[in-house]
């Protein structure tokens, strides 16, 4: 099933100056579910910067080199089992999410800020480039069957997601020096090794659905200056006595423990806790 012409025609839309500014030309294009395996009437719709080809039967997004304008792309629910492509150099935006894709090699885009592989088939974070990648700012992984951290190495990161995966191990974080955000939700945590006082801008962290047991392994995460909410609910430690109040006396900069702030009642018995603990 080829992009057809008459598929085209339905599918541009905003009409814009070309980048020389002496012409006319549409920036957009989407053609979602048409069953499209082939792709290649689009090499010559040089001028594209916003192309949408979600829920088709994709393959091979080779056609899309020559598109040397783009700056957002949108390719989910297709058949993709890789995400490489060649170089675009504005390209700031590539949605990937719900494909076969199993690595992250060949992803080369100097521009690229977001980059989302939701639901896919991803085991190592191996094969990211910082070199390639220095803009990247948002990293969507969740979803996958990612083991470790090892390897991210992608150190201007802001937020990164990486719920429901099987990871067990953190590693290879304290590159990650800019990162703000960090979701870890419904993974096979139960040690928090790995974080690091080099991540000195961490303020939310989700660490909800995993196997933490000790409050020994909360106190760990002493290292992030800043960490400011944090969730450990449908942990096994979450379930024990004074359970807020333990978190807080080893944590007293958090502003919020799962889904509620803490209390100024709270926090000074918190702080009692802590007293007691170091006079001990």
């Amino acid at each position: 099933c080829p992009l057809t012409e008459e598929v085209v025609k339905e599918g541009l839309s905003l009409l814009s100056k070309t980048d020389d500014g002496l012409a006319h030309a549409y920036v957009k294009f989407e053609a979602k579910d048409k069953g499209l395996t082939d792709i290649s009437l689009l090499k010559r719709f040089i001028h594209l910067r916003y192309v949408d080809l979600s829920k088709n039967k994709l393959q091979d997004l080779s056609p899309l080199s020559s598109l040397t304008q783009l700056l957002w792309l949108k390719v989910d629910g297709n058949l993709l089992t890789s995400a490489s492509m060649q170089e675009l150099p504005y390209l700031q935006v590539i949605s990937f999410d719900r494909n076969h894709i199993k690595d992250l090699e060949g992803i080369a885009h100097p521009l690229l800020a977001n980059l989302s592989l939701k639901e896919n088939k991803i085991q190592t974070v191996l094969g990211l480039s910082h070199d390639q990648l220095s803009s990247l700012q948002v990293l969507e992984l969740r979803g996958n069957s990612i083991k470790t951290t090892a390897g991210l190495g992608v150190s201007k990161l802001k937020k990164l997601y990486l719920a429901q995966n099987n990871i067990c191990s953190l590693e290879g974080l304290e590159e990650l020096e800019q990162l703000e955000t960090l979701h870890l939700r419904d993974n096979k945590l139960e040690a928090l090794d790995g974080f690091s006082d080099s991540m000195k801008c961490l303020q939310y962290l989700n660490l909800r659905s995993n196997g933490i047991r000790s409050f020994q392994e909360v106190e760990k995460l002493q290292v992030l200056p800043m960490l400011q909410a944090l969730v450990l609910m449908d942990n096994p430690c979450a379930e024990e006595p004074d359970y807020r109040l333990k978190v807080l006396s080893q944590l007293p900069q958090l502003q919020r423990l799962d889904k509620e702030f803490i209390e100024e009642d709270e926090r000074e018995e918190a702080e009692q806790i802590r007293r007691t603990r170091l006079e001990k």
